[in-house]
């Protein structure tokens, strides 16, 4: 047990240390300057500094935004309370969110719009980079078993407790009994080891790190919601496509080019997180990555925003035709 314990102590450390820097290499600018021979265009883009968000740092590096005349300023936040106000305030050109976080600002009256994907599932139980656990001894055996039980979310009422109730009535259990507990990715282990919750939604590198220590898969929830689900994705204001249009498809011409060359490049992907976060390399290497992809599935993202308004996340269907790019 204090094994376990010291092992979910220690990787929540790798990720309440994360970097809290600003921005990337400040090479965008000066090579589009030296290219172009005139000024770079300056944006800033939001994200949270986690494995999702590696092609927009390893795009900056490589000098994806610098070839479209754009000088990236990428900043972080904690999360997607900060990430979407400051789209709507104007501080963020352009910003990374999960799919549902966006969904519920425009429910809310917000007009955001996707630009590019960010990052989705593998559609492999064997690669998935996130998962329900349980402890290895837990009488838990299928997603069916979850009702009537405490499982613990990093946010309420998003993408994780939407997905797994899916799962959840997909195997005929009731996902209105399940109670869903608010807890950090980092802090979720323990609360598992300690009985807090009698099952976590845990993402990696946390996930890979409770399995180590002998916590048992029991869903990997959006496989099982669908192995085409897309996950996060690259925003902007409804302001900034409408007037901005040149600039939209500049980033968002970079931002393709960036997701392409991290899904060819796994290797470059789990060193630039070494970057900006102070995930250690031992983690980097084991740990799963997401599948990065420039299209978003239309059918995937119909289906999250259908089932996030059957719950009661949402009040209103999804337009799929205002959040994505056409």
């Amino acid at each position: 047990m204090i094994k376990r314990v010291a092992t979910a102590a220690a990787a929540a450390l790798t990720i309440l240390t994360l970097a809290a820097c600003g921005s990337g290499s400040p090479s965008g600018g000066t090579q589009a300057a030296a290219a172009g021979g005139g000024q770079a265009q300056k944006i800033t883009v939001g994200v949270i500094p986690i494995v999702d968000t590696a092609p927009i740092w390893l795009g900056k590096s490589k000098g994806f935004f610098a070839d479209e005349g754009l000088d990236l300023d990428i900043q972080t936040a904690t999360g997607g309370s900060a990430i979407v106000p400051g789209v709507q305030s104007g501080s963020y050109d352009f910003a990374f969110s999960n799919l549902i976080s966006v969904m519920v600002a425009r429910d809310k009256g917000l007009d955001m719009r996707f630009v590019a994907d960010g990052a989705s599932s593998t559609g492999d139980p064997a690669k998935e980079f996130g998962a329900v656990l349980v402890k290895g001894d837990s009488p838990i055996t299928t997603a069916k078993d979850l009702a009537g039980k405490k499982v613990s979310v990093n946010n309420l009422a998003n993408i994780g407790d939407t997905t797994i109730k899916s799962v959840i009535e997909k195997a005929g259990g009731d996902p209105s009994t399940v109670q869903f507990v608010e807890v950090a990715f980092p802090d979720a282990q323990a609360a598992l080891d300690k009985g807090v919750v009698d099952a976590a939604w845990i993402l990696d590198p946390f996930r890979t790190a409770g399995v180590k220590a002998g916590d048992r898969v029991l869903s990997n929830n959006f496989v099982e919601f669908d192995p085409k689900l897309d996950i996060g994705g690259y925003f902007t204001s409804g302001d900034t496509a409408k007037n901005k249009p040149e600039l939209v498809a500049k980033f968002t011409r970079a931002m393709n080019k960036s997701l392409e060359y991290a899904q060819a490049h796994p290797q470059e992907v789990r060193d630039i997180v070494g970057t900006y976060t102070k995930i250690d390399a031992a983690t980097r290497a084991t740990m799963n990555l997401p599948l990065y992809r420039s299209a978003f599935d239309r059918a995937a993202v119909q289906k999250l925003g259908d089932s996030a308004q059957k719950y009661g996340t949402l009040s209103k269907p999804v337009n799929l035709d205002e959040l994505l790019p056409r």
